[in-house]
């Protein structure tokens, strides 16, 4: 059966499900479709389904042209009808995994989807997890809901996991360029799933269990979230020290080897660096191990945002005015440059924070018009447009997100004050006084 499925993969007979059309799921379903397979995607969220169905785009760097070509050719569809999962022959689970209140591990999407994946799971089938997890979740959770089935892995169907590598915005490492680290619950489900990814993805990199696949995402994400949390640390006390941090990482920078430079900010955003290490944190404490070094990480980057409202209040008060009732205009809504993904952005802390302290908060983000409401915030709030009378009527700009497309010559000539949290100001060799870091 697997050697059919592998011919049918090279042929492009093989269908491939994608369970979740966001930031993962739609641009891996654009490298299937290119690469010439049908894809069908699925989603619970009914509003992504009409669009795609209407050949339209809702993820910025993914042209709604490209969305319709496909889907007028028939080799895109877009359902919430778990039954089509019957047709496929591979099922890859792209859907959140976020955290519950207490940074314990909340997996109801995947269980969700596992169970409905079950209910059509025919032979001849393989199930891919792509979502960030602790250890031990494909065989432990998804492996007893599928073999429920009264069929087994290794002969009837096929399971591994394959973990995202997604870094929407970025251009130089697009979804095809990034090594895909793949694994399988057994030899075959390896090769079946090695050989899916090998059609699409530049280099694949097998391991040898699903185990170490987890725990690879995991590591990569704690690494950044852990150095992150030291330059965030250099900034506040070389900050007391009159020191310039984005001096101190450029000069050290210039050594060739034994060093790289990671970058201070706001806080962290994004779906997998502030959230990924707490998998892990969650799954250590059954082995009753304290991961110390991840919970002081995540400490010190969950309280940036406070530090860059604490600066701004100095900032206010060194022109003679109190935080309360000031104009603040927030430059940049997105958690990283020139995307559209706010997912856990920093930035909407920094908002609610300032609303907190009294201030009169706008914001600016050229690549999102209207806050959504989010899990945490409703802001209701449309994006400024900047001009010189705007950004004059400010009392304070703070630079939460350095798009390149800000003007900032424009911004820096017509704000009375600046608080830079992205050292955008000086990396665009603009030095003035009313120029604040945090």
């Amino acid at each position: 059966m697997h050697e059919m499925m592998i011919k049918h993969t090279e042929t492009r007979e093989a269908i491939v499900s994608i369970i979740g059309l966001g930031y993962v799921g739609l641009p891996l379903a654009r490298e299937f479709l290119t690469a010439g397979f049908q894809v069908a995607g699925f989603d619970v969220d009914k509003d992504k389904v009409a669009m795609i169905r209407d050949g339209k785009s809702y993820i910025d760097h993914i042209e709604g042209d490209f969305i319709a070509s496909y889907v007028s050719s028939g080799k895109l569809t877009a359902t919430s009808d778990y039954t089509e999962l019957e047709k496929a022959t591979f099922i890859i689970i792209c859907v959140p995994t976020p955290l519950g209140k207490h940074y314990d591990p909340n997996l109801d999407y995947v269980k969700t989807s596992v169970k409905s994946i079950a209910k059509h799971l025919r032979k001849g089938q393989a199930v891919v997890l792509e979502s960030t997890t602790y250890p031990g979740t494909t065989e432990d959770i998804l492996l007893p809901i599928l073999e429920s089935s009264g069929m087994h892995v290794g002969e009837d169907f096929f399971l591994g996991y394959s973990p995202e590598r997604e870094d929407p915005g970025n251009r130089n490492f697009t979804t095809k360029k990034i090594p895909k680290i793949v694994s399988g619950v057994t030899n075959k489900c390896l090769e079946i799933i090695k050989k899916l990814y090998s059609q699409v993805i530049d280099t694949v990199v097998p391991v040898s269990s699903t185990q170490v696949a987890e725990s690879a995402k995991l590591l990569e994400n704690i690494y950044r979230a852990v150095n992150i949390a030291l330059v965030n640390e250099l900034k506040v006390i070389m900050g007391r020290m009159d020191i310039d941090i984005w001096e101190v990482i450029e000069a050290a920078s210039t050594k060739p080897f034994g060093f790289h430079p990671f970058y201070p900010g706001p806080g962290l955003g994004g779906h997998c660096i502030p959230i990924d290490p707490f998998y892990l944190t969650w799954k250590a404490r059954e082995y009753d191990i304290h991961t110390r070094f991840i919970e002081l990480a995540g400490e010190i980057n969950s309280s940036m945002p406070y530090h860059v409202v604490s600066t701004a209040i100095k900032a206010l008060n060194s022109t003679g005015k109190s935080i309360r009732d000031a104009k603040v205009l927030v430059l940049g809504a997105a958690y990283k440059p020139d995307v559209d993904d706010m997912r856990e952005s920093p930035s909407l802390k920094l908002i609610d924070l300032l609303l907190y302290e009294g201030a009169d908060v706008s914001y600016n983000d050229p690549y999102i018009e209207v806050l959504p409401p989010t899990r945490k915030y409703d802001f209701d709030m449309r994006s400024m447009v900047l001009t010189p009378e705007n950004l004059t009527s400010m009392d304070l700009v703070v630079i939460a997100t350095n798009h390149s497309c800000y003007d900032w010559d424009l911004i820096a000539s017509n704000s009375n004050l600046i608080l830079d949290t992205r050292n955008a100001l000086s990396g665009a060799g603009i030095v003035k006084d009313k120029i604040w870091k945090a």
